[in-house]
């Protein structure tokens, strides 16, 4: 889900810096500092959207840089438990997909793909449902359900399914519309 945040911080300004105005070279610094960056209790910091105030700068003893206590508001990503993402197959292996949800990747284990027996064809990276004889390649638009999110210092896990109803290709979703229009 993306938020915006509005955050209170002291931000450092570097001295190539200070001829600019004060409020871009605070931003500009935000930006280098946050941008990119994956917080637990924020998400991806993605984008710095204004600064909000900028107080009086105050020098360190030893440090060439300026000092501004900063209030201003941050664009993140945070995935969920439970929420519904809407993303691309980017990668299939024989353990699962890999979806493209926002500026992160999660992974839909080969047990949460469909509810059916399941067969992986390595040549083509193509999964085949034996009875539904749907299947997902790379490309696929896809609507899942994140069931698990980890933060951690080296690694950043998104798990999803789409074994529950209403979840799937997007193309599958269109096909089940035209079969209940026809049935009724």
């Amino acid at each position: 889900m993306y938020r915006v945040i509005t955050v209170e911080d002291r931000i450092r300004v570097p001295p190539e810096k200070l001829s600019m105005k004060v409020e871009n070279a605070v931003k500009e610094s935000i930006a280098d500092q946050l941008e990119g960056i994956i917080d637990p209790r924020l998400g991806v910091i993605l984008s710095v959207i204004s600064v909000e105030n900028v107080g009086e700068g105050k020098i360190v003893a030893g440090d060439p840089g300026v000092h501004y206590s900063t209030r201003f508001k941050l664009l993140a990503f945070k995935p969920e438990v439970h929420e519904l993402s809407y993303g691309e197959v980017i990668d299939n292996t024989e353990f699962g997909s890999f979806v493209r949800i926002g500026p992160m990747d999660g992974l839909i284990h080969i047990s949460q793909l469909i509810d059916d027996f399941v067969s992986y064809d390595s040549k083509n990276s193509v999964f085949l449902g034996k009875e539904t004889k749907r299947t997902l390649k790379e490309g696929d638009k896809v609507r899942a359900r994140i069931i698990a999110v980890s933060f951690g210092k080296e690694e950043n896990k998104i798990g999803l399914t789409m074994r529950q109803s209403g979840l799937g290709s997007l193309v599958w979703l269109e096909e089940e519309k035209k079969k209940q229009k026809k049935g009724k």
